[in-house]
């Protein structure tokens, strides 16, 4: 299993604003801690409010913040919703088109796809153990390491 950067970077930005809880944090500030460009964590951030991970607060000292307790975020739930395609091979697409047009040529008698679903599901269900509480709980070590100025 490989998990996009896309899905990386929301978890960075938890993780950030987990560990940043008592205040309201600016994408700017993410960006710079983390050394990713801002025009990619404006989408990513984007998304985790639609999602309903994060709140934006508007205004001249708007900036983000969790929408809940970070006990409340359940990691399995994130990568679900940020993951655009879990399918571990190509005959697990969704809409039967990438198995119609596959060059397996055992798509139709094949047991492994059945295996590797179950090994998704397994790596998922681990991912619903943990909240994002759990990833803050080094909390003086990360706020160290994130507060850090720049490079």
């Amino acid at each position: 299993m490989h998990l996009t950067t896309y899905t990386d970077y929301s978890l960075r930005v938890l993780i950030y604003l987990g560990v940043r809880s008592d205040e309201l944090v600016t994408i700017r500030q993410i960006s710079d801690h983390y050394g990713i460009s801002n025009n990619h964590l404006l989408k990513v951030v984007h998304q985790l409010g639609l999602q309903g991970f994060i709140e934006t607060v508007r205004g001249r000292n708007g900036g983000l913040r969790l929408a809940r307790p970070a006990s409340q975020i359940v990691i399995g739930d994130v990568v679900r919703k940020m993951e655009q395609d879990m399918a571990l091979v190509h005959c697990f697409a969704s809409n039967g088109a990438a198995e119609r047009g596959t060059d397996c040529k055992i798509v139709s008698a094949c047991v492994l796809k059945g295996v590797l679903n179950k090994a998704l599901l397994a790596f998922l269900e681990v991912l619903d153990q943990h909240t994002l509480a759990e990833l803050v709980v080094p909390k003086a070590k990360l706020a160290e390491l994130l507060m850090a100025e720049p490079e």
